[in-house]
């Protein structure tokens, strides 16, 4: 199995050790299963919006580093609605922004979080280009 380094705090180390009595045997569990409840999620998540409202979404997203204290169903609001006001992405993308906000709205935290997180992905993934933006939006 490959080995990932990840980097937690004392209270994550402690939480992992207390439940699954080893760091190592915490990680092994909880980082697969992360993963895939994360991609279950994302795909649901992703069906809420049409393909121009997730472009908008993943646009909005540029250049931005996520950090997880600031992922929360306000911050992806504000972020979303600044990139509209501010540059008019949404229109850029065919996507209507009373709908997207309504759309978001809906989310509640965890949901928003998964959703930051996939459209910051692409920005720093190796295939991230204008072309490859449609099949990011239909994949999974």
């Amino acid at each position: 199995m490959p080995q990932v380094a990840a980097r937690i705090n004392d209270d994550q180390e402690r939480w992992l050790k207390d439940y699954f009595r080893t760091k190592s045997a915490g990680a092994e569990f909880i980082l697969p299963w992360a993963v895939d409840t994360f991609f279950r999620a994302i795909t649901g998540i992703k069906q809420i919006f049409s393909a121009s409202e997730l472009k908008t979404i993943v646009d909005a997203h540029k250049d931005m580093k996520l950090m997880p204290d600031n992922t929360r169903l306000s911050y992806l609001l504000l972020r979303v609605s600044d990139a509209c006001e501010m540059n008019g992405i949404h229109m850029r993308h065919g996507a209507s922004k009373s709908s997207l906000e309504s759309k978001l709205k809906s989310l509640d935290d965890t949901q928003a979080t998964a959703l930051m997180v996939w459209a910051s992905a692409f920005w720093v993934s190796r295939n991230c280009s204008a072309e490859s933006l449609d099949d990011y939006i239909k994949a999974y």
